[in-house]
C-alpha cells in the first residue's frame, strides 16, 4: 500500500488544543497534506487567528470551547458525524495546573481535579463520543502525553499523574479495540506557552520548537506502528 498516497487523500481529523504549540503545528502540516480538520481551543480569538494563518483555512472547522465541557465535546463529535467517519483523533489539549507547580503535599485538590478532568477524562470522553466514527474507518487515536507520566519529577506530580492515567487509558483502549490504533505520544520538552508557564521567569528558548516534533507524529499517523507508547526522542521507533 502506498501510504503517502493514502495520506494525501482527503481524510478527517479532530485535533484538540489547536490554537498554539504542538496542536497548531500539527494542524498546519495536516492541512498542507490535504486533510480536513476539526480543531478546538479555549481561546476563541486565538483559535480564529491560528486558523486564518493556515495555508488553506477553508479546510478547517474551528469550534472554540473547553474539552472538559460535555456540551463542547458533543459539538465536536456532531461536526465529525456529518462526514460519517473519522480517521484521526489527536487529544492534544492539556492543563498544566498551578504555576509555579506545587509539591503534592501542597497541591490544591480542586486544581488537581481540573487537571485530571482535562488531561485524562476529557480525552476518554471524546473517544467515547466518536468511537463509532473511528471504527467505521479503522481510525487512530493519539493521546499526547509527557515524560512526567513515566518519571517522578518534583513539582510535576499532579500533571504527571494525569498523564499517567491517560497512558493507562490509552493502553486499555488499544487492548479493548484492536480495530483501532491507539498511541500515547511523549513529545518531550518544547518551547511552548505551557512549558514556559511551568518554568516562570526562565529562558526555555533552547527547547525544540513544536514544528520539530511534528515529523514524529506523522510517523504515527502515516505508518503502521502498533498501538503503544512512543517518544519523539526515540528516533529508532519514531524517526523524525
Amino acid at each position: 500500500m502506498d501510504h503517502d498516497h493514502a495520506f494525501r487523500r482527503e481524510r478527517l481529523a479532530i485535533v484538540t488544543g489547536g490554537s498554539r504549540g504542538l496542536g497548531r503545528a500539527l494542524v498546519a502540516r495536516l492541512v498542507e497534506r490535504g486533510w480536513r480538520i476539526i480543531v478546538d481551543a479555549r481561546d476563541g480569538d486565538r483559535l480564529d487567528r491560528a486558523v486564518q494563518g493556515l495555508a488553506v483555512p477553508e479546510r478547517v472547522t474551528a469550534i472554540p470551547g473547553d474539552v472538559a465541557d460535555p456540551d463542547h465535546r458533543r459539538a465536536v463529535a456532531a461536526a465529525a458525524a456529518v462526514t460519517g467517519g473519522l480517521d484521526l483523533l489527536v487529544n492534544n489539549a492539556s492543563a498544566l495546573g498551578p504555576s509555579p507547580q506545587p509539591a503534592l503535599s501542597d497541591y490544591p485538590l480542586d486544581a488537581l481535579g481540573r487537571v485530571v478532568a482535562v488531561n485524562a477524562l476529557a480525552p476518554l470522553a471524546l473517544v467515547q463520543a466518536v468511537l463509532p466514527l473511528l471504527a467505521a474507518r479503522r481510525g487512530r487515536v493519539i493521546n499526547v502525553s509527557s515524560d512526567a507520566a513515566a518519571e517522578a519529577y518534583p513539582g510535576w506530580g499532579g500533571y504527571g499523574a494525569s498523564k499517567a492515567a491517560l497512558e493507562h487509558l490509552s493502553a486499555t483502549l488499544a487492548a479493548e479495540h484492536p480495530e483501532l490504533l491507539v498511541y500515547a505520544f511523549d513529545p518531550g520538552d518544547m518551547a511552548t506557552d505551557m512549558h514556559q508557564r511551568a518554568f516562570p521567569g526562565e529562558d526555555i528558548s533552547d527547547r525544540p520548537a513544536p514544528e520539530a516534533v511534528v515529523p514524529a507524529l506523522r510517523r504515527l499517523i502515516e505508518g503502521e506502528l502498533p498501538s503503544g507508547r512512543y517518544r519523539a526522542a526515540d528516533r529508532t521507533a519514531v524517526p523524525a
